[in-house]
Formats: structure tokens, sequence, C-alpha cells
């Protein structure tokens, strides 16, 4: 029981700390909690159970013609496992692109859903490996699946997944029907070939005992791919708020020092700090979150038109932000 509780903690643990990072990391416009925590779910169960079934089925069916256990694992990881992991990851993220398109503004956004999905995904993964660790060679294997796991291919999950997310993305904030369409599934399969070509190397050793270490540098060539676009579109999001929130001064419904803070999210984690201290805490959050979804909406409206009532959302977030501004610290 102790093992199971133990292989449980250092599954979940870690990818809910990982799930927070990607969560601090989009920092001038929050997704929300209730949805961030769906898709977690939904990779927990839905598609880590999905996937065990599935990919059972396919390795069982391998085997049972070519009689071959290892043919069956190697086909099992390297066209089954990516194919239907990455295919159930990515239906969290499509559900949010279909029913909460105004929640699905910018590539961070398709990042951050994705990455949240497959973390939980991976969480219950890990679990199940780290389990299997104490099985099979008690305490010492359940720290080596404990390292292998949570250390070195943590965010491997989040980086195949993410492809998908920003390919969705890139449709979401795109009028060109053909991109649309290519787009997503450019992303899709990009998470089929990564994930495939990582399994692919840690099944098959074609360059002896370097196979693993090849393994292990092309993800975390891969991993810090995925930090790159994630501050690339974070400072994409704040240039948004620099060149939207302008007019917002000009009308006088927030002040030159908010416009400030809220284009810098260093100056933003300082104002919610001093907030706590000052009894504005509810005010400030919220302000400089309308601030970010504003900023989103006059891009889209820029962009794409009214699309779905882009102008009466500026007009809503306009009330809200000027009733929130005398509230908010600056």
């Amino acid at each position: 029981m102790i093992a199971l509780l133990t292989a449980l903690f250092f599954g979940f643990i870690p990818c809910f700390l990982f799930a927070y990072i990607l969560y601090w990391l989009d920092r001038y416009e929050k997704e929300p909690k209730i949805l961030l925590g769906a898709v977690f779910l939904w990779g927990a169960m839905v598609a880590a159970g999905g996937s065990y079934i599935l990919n059972s089925l396919f390795g069982m069916t391998i085997f049972a013609f070519s009689g071959s256990e290892e043919l069956a694992n190697v086909t099992g990881a390297t066209l089954s496992a990516p194919l239907v992991e990455e295919t159930l990851k990515g239906l969290a993220v499509l559900i949010i692109f279909l029913i909460f398109r105004h929640e699905f503004d910018s590539i961070l956004d398709g990042v951050v859903y994705a990455g949240i999905a497959a973390l939980g995904f991976a969480a219950t993964e890990n679990s199940i490996y780290i389990w299997r660790g104490y099985a099979s060679e008690g305490w010492g294997g359940l720290a080596l699946l404990v390292f292998i796991r949570v250390i070195l291919v943590g965010w491997q999950h989040p980086f195949y997944t993410s492809f998908i997310g920003i390919g969705l993305a890139v449709a979401r904030t795109n009028r060109n029907s053909f991109i649309k369409i290519v787009a997503p599934l450019t992303g899709w399969g990009l998470a089929l070939f990564t994930h495939s070509t990582h399994n692919f190397l840690a099944s098959v050793p074609l360059f002896g005992e370097l196979t693993c270490l090849l393994g292990s540098a092309l993800d975390w060539i891969g991993v810090l791919f995925m930090f790159a676009v994630i501050l690339w579109a974070g400072w994409m999001e704040q240039k948004n708020i620099v060149r939207h929130m302008r007019e917002e001064v000009q009308l006088g419904i927030i002040s030159q020092a908010q416009y400030r803070t809220a284009s810098s999210g260093l100056a933003q984690s300082f104002a919610w700090l001093t907030s706590v201290f000052s009894g504005r805490f509810m005010a400030t959050s919220r302000f400089y979150q309308v601030v970010g979804e504003l900023a989103h909406k006059k891009e889209q409206l820029r962009n794409h038109g009214e699309e779905s009532g882009n102008s009466t959302l500026v007009h809503k977030y306009r009330q809200e932000l000027t009733a929130l501004s005398p509230r908010a610290q600056d």
C-alpha cells in the first residue's frame, strides 16, 4: 500500500507542479482554471485509460498474427502509442477549440491547453511505470523509474502534444481556409512524429549504448524548443497589450501607471504581491486578467472583424475595467 501511494505521489505531484509552471508562464491572459482542470482530468482518465485499452489490443493483435513479442512491443511503441495517445490527448484541446473558442485566442493558449492535457496523461502513465518499477525491483526500481519518468522525460508528453495546440492556434488566428485545414493536421502529424521518434530510439538500439544518449539529447532539444515557443508567444501577447491598451489610457479607462504595469509581467507580479497586503488582491488580479482579455479581443477585432461578437466583448471588458480600475493596484 505504501509503495502504491508513493507511485501515485511521484506520478501526480510533479505533473501538478509542471502544470502550474505552464499556468504561471501564461502571464498576460490566463486561461480559466476550470478548463485547465478539465483537460488535465481528460488526459489522466480518458486519454490514459483509452490508450491503455487500445494499445493493449494492438499489441495482442500483432502478437497473435506474428507470434513475436518483440515485434509487438516495437510496433506498439512506434506506431500504436503515438497515434492513439496523441489523438486522445489532442481531443481535449480540440474540444476547447470548438466549444470554448472565446478562450482560445493565441499560440500560447494552444500550448498551455495541450501541455496540461498531456501532463494529465503523463501523471497516470508515470504512476503505472513507477509502480511497475517497484513490482519488479523493489524500492530501488521505484527510485530509478521516478528519475527516468519525472526528471529525464518529465516534459516529453507536453512537448509532443504542444504541436497539436500550436496547429489549432494557427488555424484559430488565421483567415486563410487552406491554413485552417492544414495547420491542425500538420500539428497532429508533428506530435505523432516526435513521439514515434522518441519511442523508436528507446526501443531499437540503432547505435548501441549511444542510442539512449542520442534520444535524450533530441528530447531535451525538443523541450527547449517548446519553452522557446512559450517565451516568444508570451512576448507577442505583451506586444498586444502595449499596442492596444494605449487607447484605453487615452479614453481614461485605465491610468498611465496601470498601463505600465500591465505591459510588464514582472511589474504585474509585484502589483499582485503588493495588493495582498493592501487588501486589493481580488480586484487587482481580475483587473490585469481583463486587460489581457481586452487586448486579445481588440487584436481579433482588427484581424478577423466581428467574428463571434468581438465588438460586444470589447465593450463588456471596457465596462469591467472602468469599474475595477479605482480598486486595482498599479
